[in-house]
């Protein structure tokens, strides 16, 4: 016979998972009442990591959910830790490299089933619109089977909110930036970034009541991005140690895999080194630094010491790596930067 404890405990499970408001706001960390809120949903590279998932930053402000990019695996940590989806309302993509995409489709999905109202913008550079079509046609099945599973007792799923609808941003100075959302106090700012030869390649800047934040997206140091930058709270910039990146390819190569040597080997020419990421912090004059997109973290060689070698010689920079389940909060009409995790 089943106990009613373990009902009870099956039946919140359950609850959480599939993302019941109340549940949902029961669970988060505490917030300030109104703030800029940063969540590293997804903090590795395109290798598969215990523990961490491939690119994802989600930012909250005004009540709304915004994703940079939607990486395998993100969408789970988003729901384990009980972040309300039905909020999202924008996924604005760096570039189409697969780390950064490949969750869309199950973000869009799950979104739309725990209750979002609207169709879901996705934004970026060229091919966000191939992007968007593709997953569209891929879960198009899907949806409908959903839809005639649970449309009952009052539960609807309309077809039309459940869409990814695309959005194609043009930027064409290579150093250039261009607003691409401004809507409920949130202004977010596209920024060209050098990731050769993905182009166009972007990172972006969140502008909400005083507070900001900039993700870099990938790309080689590039001192533009300093530029548009100038003056955010926080800047999230990928890193990447090239030192570790040269011995994984060697090793490779000693194990006779010329292929995945000659791969990793290219990627030291359009990724940035923690100690030029340091650097490019002190320019831009944040408050804090965080390292994510964490190529090496988690393989045999990666030690934190190793990695971050000479990030301090530059000067003081408030700087940590990223973890997936960090949070970053920004409470308006404040200066401070309030780190912690789920």
């Amino acid at each position: 016979m089943i106990s009613m404890g373990w009902l009870g405990r099956m039946a919140l499970a359950l609850a959480g998972a599939m993302l019941f408001p109340l549940a949902a706001q029961a669970q988060a960390p505490a917030a300030p009442a109104d703030a800029l809120r940063v969540i590293f949903c997804g903090t590795s590279g395109p290798l598969p990591i215990p523990n961490r998932a491939k690119a994802c930053t989600a930012i909250q402000a005004g009540g709304a959910l915004f994703l940079v990019d939607a990486g395998p695996e993100s969408t789970k940590n988003l729901m384990m830790w009980r972040v309300p989806v039905a909020t999202v309302k924008a996924v604005f993509i760096t570039h189409l490299h697969s780390d950064h995409i490949g969750d869309l489709g199950e973000l869009n999905l799950q979104s739309w089933v725990a209750g979002r109202p609207q169709p879901l913008a996705v934004i970026g550079p060229a091919g966000v619109d191939k992007l968007a079509a593709g997953f569209n046609l891929a879960y198009e099945t899907d949806h409908g089977f959903r839809k005639a599973h649970h449309e009952h007792d009052g539960v609807k799923l309309p077809l039309a909110a459940g869409v990814l609808k695309a959005t194609v941003v043009t930027i064409p100075a290579p150093d250039g930036t261009a607003v691409v959302w401004n809507e409920g106090g949130l202004k977010v700012t596209a920024i060209r970034v050098a990731h050769d030869p993905v182009t166009p390649a972007f990172g972006y800047r969140f502008d909400y009541k005083g507070r900001s934040v900039v993700v870099s997206g990938d790309t080689r140091k590039w001192p533009p991005l300093a530029v548009a930058a100038k003056g955010a709270d926080v800047l999230i910039h990928e890193a990447q140690n090239n030192a570790m990146t040269r011995q994984m390819a060697q090793g490779l190569k000693r194990l006779g895999n010329d292929r995945m040597s000659s791969i990793m080997a290219d990627t030291v020419s359009y990724h940035t080194e923690p100690v030029e990421a340091a650097d490019l912090a002190r320019a831009t004059g944040v408050k804090a630094l965080v390292l994510s997109h964490l190529t090496q973290a988690g393989l045999p060689m990666f030690t934190p010491e190793a990695f971050t070698k000479g990030m301090d010689a530059g000067g003081k920079l408030d700087w940590r790596l990223a973890q997936d389940g960090m949070t970053i909060d920004l409470p308006v009409g404040s200066d401070e930067v309030r780190f912690g995790k789920y």
